[in-house]
């Protein structure tokens, strides 16, 4: 049985929140960690989003997204920063035999319309001959065709290991962590409990934009697609 973090208490640390919380490293910070909840940060029953929280408690980004439906009718899903402000805009490629997602910057005025002049990075499974990387992104001036052709350029960054598992690291194109996903253990008065993969660990490696990781997460979460069961909530 999935165990859940305990949702009035969580509420109790991060609100009221009168600052926000850091997007980027500064230099000589250590590591970031952060608790990903895979639920909307609006709390209704049946949602499916992200709530991410930082080391402090603290609310640093959501998704309030209520819909899995298939690529061709999903949208756009919005990455937003601890007092919903938009950071980034994620969008599938219809037409992509990788499972590929387009990043852009988010703006404060709606959706309208993303080119590829404003494209940010693109995400995408990486093929099956590719053992052991799961998903790999390609940086804006790197970005694949519609048609999906393989290009010479090397990722800008590769996803090893399973994300359902929720065991995997982030690395850029000089093989280095950035970022690790892993599975939450919540800390109990005799022993140590495994969370489920509803709940899991986030750490972003000092210099590296945490806005960025997390859209990264976003599209994992997609191209690593399994049924989703909405949570019951109980009051």
């Amino acid at each position: 049985m999935t165990t859940f973090p305990d949702r009035s208490t969580m509420m109790s640390r991060i609100h009221p929140s009168e600052t926000r919380p850091p997007l980027h490293h500064r230099a000589g910070d250590d590591a970031l960690h952060y608790t990903v909840w895979k639920r909307s940060s609006m709390g209704f029953q049946g949602t499916d989003g992200f709530s991410v929280y930082d080391a402090a408690g603290a609310l640093a980004f959501r998704v309030d997204n209520y819909s899995r439906r298939r690529k061709l009718f999903t949208g756009e899903l919005l990455l937003m920063d601890g007092l919903g402000s938009p950071l980034l805009a994620l969008r599938p490629q219809i037409f992509s035999m990788h499972d590929q997602w387009n990043c852009y910057k988010a703006s404060e005025e709606g959706q309208g319309k993303r080119t590829r002049s404003q494209q940010l990075f693109s995400m995408r499974k990486c093929s099956v001959l590719q053992k052991g990387h799961e998903a790999e992104v390609l940086m804006s001036g790197c970005t694949t065709s519609a048609s999906d052709r393989h290009t010479e350029h090397a990722p800008s960054f590769w996803v090893e290991g399973c994300f359902r598992r929720r065991s995997c690291k982030i690395h850029n194109s000089n093989g280095e962590e950035v970022a690790r996903i892993m599975r939450k253990k919540a800390e109990a008065a005799s022993n140590s409990l495994t969370l489920g993969d509803d709940v899991f660990s986030l750490v972003v490696q000092p210099n590296v934009d945490c806005a960025m990781i997390m859209a990264f997460v976003l599209v994992l979460d997609r191209i690593c697609w399994r049924p989703y069961t909405p949570m019951i909530c109980s009051s």
